[in-house]
């Protein structure tokens, strides 16, 4: 019996460690961005996730603000449902709709027995081999909260926006803290290392708050950048 002692000790101090570090996904998420360029403020982004019986759903809304709110009066409306599974999120519909631009909406059904990923976009229709590891532009941002990246370097997945499909990969790295209106978080950093003639991404997840990204910087090849940043944040469990 004695020489059972220290492996189950070992035993209990690990399971004991894991309860301390796990932290089940929110029930719901409601997160408030401010999208800026040059320091100005173009758009406010209030998004909400729910989860239930299985299920998710999230909404997103995007205001303009400035002058963009004169000359580009019309909001962006993105939604994105489906299933919670063991590996997470597992997207089954995605739209996007802009008001006063029709030729921009989309449309992606997530044809998970076929593996085949069905898009619309100004009434044209195509369809996709997908891979397993397939999000939408919106879940892709939550997935995180499902990820265990304490002692991940990289990450790879791809992402449709309901025109095309594309793969994605991030190295990942401890992050500068972050500070807003939301609050101060430490964060993991991660950076799509763009190639010349490549859009950057690079994306601050909060560690404390479920990897819920609090910042997010958009840079285009010809050098202009977008700045996404967390202004509010209430999470249930």
């Amino acid at each position: 019996m004695s020489r059972l002692l220290p492996a189950l000790v070992l035993m209990l101090l690990s399971l004991t460690a894991y309860a301390e570090t796990f932290v089940p996904a929110p029930s719901r998420v409601h997160a408030v961005y401010v999208v800026s360029k040059g320091g100005i403020g173009l758009a406010e982004i209030d998004e909400v996730y729910t989860a239930s019986a299985g299920h998710y759903s999230l909404a997103s809304i995007a205001r303009p603000l400035g002058i963009l709110a004169i000359f580009r009066p019309g909001k962006i409306y993105i939604y994105s449902e489906g299933e919670i599974t063991s590996s997470g999120l597992k997207p089954l519909s995605f739209s996007y709709r802009q008001e006063g631009s029709a030729d921009k909406d989309s449309v992606a059904k997530f044809l998970w027995s076929e593996h085949k990923l069905s898009l619309s976009r100004s009434g044209v229709k195509t369809k996709l081999d997908m891979p397993d590891d397939t999000q939408d532009r919106l879940s892709a941002m939550y997935q995180f909260m499902f990820l265990d990246l304490k002692a991940a370097s990289s990450l790879d997945f791809h992402m449709t926006n309901g025109s095309k499909l594309d793969i994605y990969h991030y190295a990942i790295a401890a992050g500068r803290p972050f500070y807003s209106s939301a609050g101060s978080f430490e964060t993991l950093y991660l950076d799509s290392q763009a190639k010349p003639g490549e859009t950057r991404t690079q994306v601050w997840l909060a560690k404390s708050r479920h990897h819920i990204p609090c910042k997010v910087v958009i840079t285009e090849p010809e050098g202009g950048q977008l700045t996404q940043e967390l202004r509010k944040l209430e999470v249930q469990p």
